[in-house]
């Protein structure tokens, strides 16, 4: 038989067993155990946190300044450079065993590539539970906002009468020569095949080739050249960039033409952060309800549930696709294949 004592001990290791078979995988090995008191006395003594980022740099410099006046303790050392150069140099620096950033923030394909690679750290940010399962990788990246991609139109020279309504309607040899598009955008063409399956999407595609588009890089650039009138359409542009120049009085405004895909720019936490308490209380701060107002008048859409009836009014009657980050893996393929079919 087994003694009394024997069988105390064996309930206690089946109900800690329960209870670690209950609790998400993510939760093993992260740091949930420092409470705010701690990370702000430990980023105290680190005294700087180094933040990668592709985002816009008026952007990026009024959050920062905004984390500063709240923790003046703490140095933002901002490294800003385009997602691509950015997806390639933390790569180099994790394959040469070299770490410098603290915070990562950039596109949604580049931030599942660096989970997946072991580049971010586990961490989960107390704004987690306001965050929606599409708007982030578990434990690794949350979404700092999100942009749907538009149709962006010159008010003056497209009327409402003749304006495209849907995706098809781009296909009218009217428009043959007069639209532009920015070329690189594998996220954009990845999310049309995931809106419209794949080899409907691809057949779309190359029918939307011939209609022979201005290629482009820089959405701001296409905005102004838009508004300027020497294209009449954009075919593939983030609403915000549209909306900072017709506030701006620029003639240029943006609809959706059917379902849009929505595209993630997500944060992070270096899985070597040299400054560890610093890049925690940075990425918190972001994702908490005072910064996530700040990227609301960027502009930006905020995935945090409590903020979603502070949306602009025109994106709630748009149904956006969240572009899924996994898509990232075929990256290549998608480049190529946009590549290919709009080199005419």
């Amino acid at each position: 038989m087994v003694s009394e004592k024997r069988a105390k001990k064996l309930e206690r290791c089946r109900l800690i067993s329960l209870v670690l078979l209950s609790t998400p995988f993510w939760l093993h090995g992260t740091s949930l155990g420092a409470s705010k008191d701690e990370l702000i006395e430990g980023a105290k003594k680190e005294g700087e946190v180094v933040f990668y980022a592709s985002m816009n740099l008026g952007e990026a410099n009024t959050m920062i300044a905004r984390f500063e006046e709240r923790y003046p303790f703490v140095k933002v050392k901002l490294n800003r450079t385009g997602s691509e150069k950015l997806l390639t140099k933390v790569l180099t620096e994790a394959g040469a065993k070299k770490t410098f950033a603290d915070v990562i923030q950039t596109v949604e394909f580049s931030m599942h590539i660096f989970s997946r690679k072991g580049v971010l750290g586990r961490y989960i940010s107390p704004a987690n539970s306001l965050i929606p399962k599409a708007f982030k990788e578990e434990g690794y990246w949350t979404a700092v906002y999100y942009h749907p991609y538009v149709l962006a139109y010159n008010t003056r020279l497209v009327s409402a009468a003749t304006l495209p309504k849907t995706y098809e309607d781009l296909l009218d040899p009217k428009w043959k020569g007069k639209m532009m598009m920015e070329g690189t955008k594998a996220d954009w063409f990845a999310g049309m095949l995931q809106i419209m399956g794949k080899e409907s999407g691809l057949k779309y595609m190359r029918d939307l080739s011939k209609q022979e588009p201005t290629q482009r890089v820089g959405h701001e650039l296409l905005a102004q050249l838009v508004a300027a009138g020497e294209g009449l359409l954009d075919i593939n542009i983030p609403n915000s960039s549209v909306d900072r120049l017709k506030e701006r009085g620029a003639p240029i405004d943006w609809t959706a033409l059917g379902p849009v895909p929505a595209v993630m720019v997500g944060i992070g936490v270096s899985s070597q952060a040299p400054h560890s308490h610093a890049a925690k209380l940075y990425v918190d701060f972001v994702l908490s309800r005072e910064g996530q107002k700040l990227v609301q008048r960027f502009g930006r859409l905020s995935a945090r549930s409590d903020l979603a009836a502070e949306q602009p009014g025109a994106l709630k009657q748009v149904k956006m696709v969240p572009v899924n980050p996994a898509l990232a893996e075929k990256m290549d393929d998608y480049a190529k294949q946009l590549r290919v079919i709009f080199s005419n």
